[in-house]
């Protein structure tokens, strides 16, 4: 804010004060930001995914040891997760929510240490038990252990300003929440494309599929599946002539990983496809398509046990002895490969977004330790990147020599 504040001529105390004390509402501004990104980029898709933010304390909200993908491991962050309108040429995001740990909800936080200090306690049990059986003979009091926790979250909750309705989500809950609040906008996405870190997610595929919106996301290699034309039956009585605990139709055969369903297909089965030019020339490599259906105990089935059937996708180069990347797409079966392929790939411009955001915009470079403050920044940083978005839109901007 000084150097701002320096080259508007006014005193930065001012600046800060608009951040964190005024009484502008963030989800109106967000909302009119996010209309007219969509005007203006006309998105080919919506991708959503988190990004973390390195914190020395431990006051800001949200604030606690977790892994950011950012950073590629666990350190002490904050991490905000967003949904960008995106094409090849251009981005801009539409919403930011800001993810609260287990230990920031004062209902989940007690639970969660104590299950976090049984943890604790069968690791060292097994890596050292005399020490173990010297320094915790009595064993630990888990119902402080829940006490303090509760009690520390109710605090840094009350000094960040974090509303009462605020608490735990996963992170798929988030992106979720935020598209249906921008479809209440009349905004909506073709298709959302995402990570593994959402797409491995079964409830949030299920949601999109409740919503009518197709998706094209990343799932690791362990997911499970049956082929296209697996056919549920009825369940039988078992071998001592007991009746089925469950009624409904089942698939007589165990589902098997995804990367076992593109193993039985063999490298044959791959075909080149090129999706785009890219800056150091056209974009191509080799893909296996396979028609499979994704299995899970929270996936919907039809009334006669049917579990939707799904495109997965694996990228299998010519110079690697195994794929390297799996999607699932719900995107129509007739749907031409080099689109598949465009939608799966698109999902890099949100790193871009995220770098120029944090670079060029000062995304991270927030200080403060509020709740609204941190939303308000947000705003702020994705209104200066909207504009930038534009200029860029505008054949006539002027563009520095």
């Amino acid at each position: 804010m000084q150097p701002m504040a320096q080259r508007l001529g006014v005193d930065h105390q001012g600046l800060q004060q608009f951040v964190t004390t005024s009484t502008w509402d963030t989800t109106a501004v967000r909302a009119r930001l996010a209309g007219r990104a969509v005007e203006v980029v006309d998105p080919v898709a919506w991708v959503v995914d988190d990004t973390g933010f390195v914190k020395d304390g431990y006051g800001s909200p949200g604030v606690a040891r977790q892994y950011s993908g950012t950073l590629g491991k666990v350190a002490n962050c904050q991490i905000g997760v967003s949904v960008h309108a995106v094409t090849d040429a251009a981005s801009c995001p539409l919403d930011w929510r800001l993810f609260l740990p287990e230990s920031w909800d004062p209902v989940k936080a007690g639970p969660a240490a104590v299950k976090a200090a049984k943890a604790k306690r069968r690791k060292t049990l097994i890596n050292a038990p005399r020490a173990a059986s010297a320094t915790d003979a009595g064993g630990v009091d888990l119902e402080a252990v829940a006490r303090v926790a509760t009690e520390t979250a109710r605090a840094r909750r009350r000094a960040c300003g974090i509303p009462d309705d605020e608490g735990h989500r996963p992170k798929w809950m988030l992106a979720v929440e935020m598209i249906d609040g921008l479809a209440g906008r009349g905004l909506r996405p073709p298709v959302v494309a995402a990570d593994s870190g959402y797409g491995d997610s079964g409830p949030f595929r299920a949601a999109l599929d409740e919503r009518g919106i197709a998706y094209s996301v990343q799932v690791k290699r362990e997911t499970l599946a049956h082929p296209a034309d697996a056919t549920p039956v009825e369940r039988t009585r078992s071998a001592r002539g007991r009746p089925p605990t469950r009624t409904s139709p089942d698939y007589p055969d165990d589902a098997v990983s995804v990367a076992e369903h593109v193993r039985e297909a063999g490298r044959d089965a791959a075909v080149t496809v090129t999706w785009r030019e890219g800056s150091k020339g056209t974009l191509s490599s080799q893909f296996v398509f396979l028609r499979v259906r994704p299995a899970g105990h929270r996936i919907p089935r039809a009334p006669d046990g049917t579990l939707p059937e799904r495109w997965l996708i694996a990228e299998w180069p010519d110079d690697q002895p195994e794929p390297v990347t799996y999607w699932l797409t719900s995107q129509p079966a007739d749907t031409e490969p080099a689109d598949l392929i465009r939608t799966a790939k698109t999902r890099w411009r949100i790193e871009h977004d995220y770098r120029e955001l944090k670079t060029g915009l000062g995304l991270d470079h927030f200080e403060g330790r509020s709740w609204t403050g941190w939303h308000r920044h947000v705003t702020l940083v994705t209104a200066a990147h909207l504009f930038i978005t534009l200029l860029r839109h505008d054949p006539k901007a002027a563009a520095p020599a």
